[in-house]
């Protein structure tokens, strides 16, 4: 199997499950090949291929796969019900309301259309907003983690997008304690050094 990005990383490392990371260089527009194509008609990552056929190209179903066919192997999501769907909501607001408004397509259609610096205040607006939602979803419940003592799903995407709002947009975390007292515990999980983004083999500073 195959996977960009580093979300799946995490995810792969904390299954212990064996992958082939393949590159694709979005800033050279390797997703609109005909190659990759094949895989995600919306050329957009992330894409896994398992086994050869099986054909997952968006990140919240790639995860859920996952864990549907090795859900034996370190659980991404908690046995409690209310625990549980606090980490479909965090992930979701993510993955839906934050980490698109902040991709190279919609950042470069913003520096094209509107100001050269107009996309920077776009991306920290956006992440802003989805972080004061994250601090309210998750008061009461975080732990050492978002939801307790565990890693869980909510965590594989908190960790990049509070990582990537830090080092790439500048967001100030004080306004968000909760978010930045779990991006130091990431931090020193081996699993989480291991999948960020300056760590893989396809990494560009921006």
């Amino acid at each position: 199997m195959f996977v960009n990005p580093v979300l799946h990383v995490c995810s792969h490392t904390i299954k212990e499950l064996k992958y082939k990371y393949k590159t694709v260089n979005l800033l050279k527009g390797e997703q609109f090949s005909s190659d990759f194509s094949k895989f995600n008609p919306l050329n957009y990552v992330p894409v896994l291929v398992d086994e050869g056929e099986i054909v997952i190209s968006n990140s919240f179903a790639i995860l859920m796969y996952l864990e549907e066919k090795y859900h034996h192997q370190r659980p991404l999501l908690p046995q409690d019900l209310q625990k549980r769907i606090i980490n479909f909501q965090a992930a979701n607001i993510v993955s839906s309301s934050i980490q698109p408004l902040q991709n190279v397509s919609v950042l470069k259609y913003i520096e094209e259309k509107v100001s050269p610096d107009g996309n920077f205040v776009w991306a920290q607006k956006h992440i802003r907003k989805g972080f004061v939602a994250l601090e309210k979803l998750l008061n009461g419940f975080a732990g050492r983690y978002a939801t307790g003592n565990e890693v869980f799903l909510a965590d594989l995407f908190l960790a990049p997008q509070i990582h990537g709002a830090i080092t790439r947009f500048k967001i100030d975390m004080n306004q968000f304690p909760i978010l930045f007292r779990l991006h130091q515990a990431y931090c020193e999980l081996p699993a989480f050094q291991a999948a960020m983004s300056e760590k893989q083999p396809d990494f560009v500073e921006t």
